[in-house]
């Protein structure tokens, strides 16, 4: 929408939309006083400053500030307030200032006045009309983000109901399972799908249209694990991550590798051992770039399983594609304190 040939930034206009004071103010007060009390702060604002450009030249410009009175005031309290503005500051300027001492001689005064009020109800209509404008775009807007935000909580409530079907289907089949390995595959696969899901549930909460903000994902994440790796006693599970928002497909990612690395941690760090720690990191890095951090201080990686890993399990391989997936990089650092894997993503 143009102004006089000037493009008007949106935001611009859906804040004039949204400051309809006779609207905002009801029913603490009545419209017409908020219309009145606009009307007469807009001709004492005119008034002060035609007192000041009258000590510089007086007499001179007697008309100029009664239309961008009228303007302000009918954009923000409608024309009736832009009405009483143009009466009052027109009726004072012509009969205390003009009429004493006419500026012209081309016409009389009385057609002078003439003028004058025909370029005022001409200001008053082309700002009522893109007042009002202004009003029903920003209806319509306000409109629209209530159509989405619907849509959106409906699609939230089907994915999650989805998530819980698939959830609970696995965890049916882990039960009635008899070979171990058969149940702690889908015990595995189980807690992909929970993992996947806390993304998507902290997408909608967070607000951020298609960001996660991954600090509070992994908090939420690492007691979830914590809970279903039934790690308890000595044995503990710790998070610290800083908060960040990036893309919901980077932190499922990000949050499928946690999964992984905890569960192999809590599975095999620890064997014939009571205590210990798994420790979760995800911290920006001076230089620029995340970093996150899986370490435990368990046994470490046997001599020569390095190699191994590489044709290594179903858990090896989701771990590498999914840091793929993120566009991160995988280090991992194995010794007599215990294993400590680190994934570097750019900004």
């Amino acid at each position: 929408m143009t102004w006089g040939g000037v493009t008007m930034p949106s935001r611009y206009m859906a804040r004039i939309g949204e400051l309809d004071l006779p609207d905002r103010l009801f029913p603490a007060v009545p419209r017409w006083v908020t219309q009145c009390g606009v009307a007469l702060l807009c001709v004492g604002a005119a008034g002060l400053l035609r007192f000041g450009i009258n000590a510089v030249a007086p007499g001179a410009a007697v008309f100029a500030l009664v239309y961008p009175a009228m303007m302000i005031a009918t954009l923000f309290a409608r024309w009736q307030s832009g009405l009483l503005t143009a009466v009052i500051s027109i009726g004072y300027a012509f009969y205390a200032i003009y009429l004493p001492s006419p500026t012209t001689t081309q016409s009389g005064p009385y057609w002078t006045l003439f003028a004058i009020v025909v370029a005022a109800a001409l200001t008053i209509a082309l700002a009522e009309t893109f007042r009002r404008a202004v009003y029903r775009a920003t209806s319509e807007r306000d409109r629209e983000i209530a159509d989405r935000d619907l849509m959106l909580s409906e699609f939230e409530h089907r994915v999650k109901n989805n998530f819980q079907i698939v959830a609970s289907i696995l965890d049916i089949q882990r039960r009635r399972v008899k070979d171990p390995a058969a149940s702690d595959a889908l015990a595995s696969a189980l807690m992909r799908v929970d993992s996947i899901a806390r993304a998507h549930r902290h997408l909608y909460r967070d607000g951020q249209g298609s960001e996660v903000n991954v600090g509070d994902y992994l908090r939420d994440l690492c007691n979830t694990l914590s809970d279903a790796l039934l790690l308890r006693g000595g044995i503990t599970l710790t998070c610290d991550a800083d908060t960040a928002h990036i893309p919901r497909d980077h932190a499922v990612s990000i949050g499928l590798v946690v999964n992984e690395l905890v569960t192999n941690a809590a599975k095999h760090a620890f064997a014939e051992r009571e205590t210990g720690t798994i420790s979760v990191s995800w911290k920006h890095l001076p230089e620029g770039g995340w970093r996150l951090t899986v370490a435990d201080d368990g046994v470490g990686l046997p001599l020569g399983s390095r190699a191994k890993s590489k044709d290594g399990g179903l858990g090896q391989k989701l771990i590498e594609a999914f840091a793929k997936q993120a566009g991160g990089t995988l280090t991992t650092a194995s010794d007599a304190n215990g294993l400590r894997v680190t994934m570097d993503l750019p900004d």
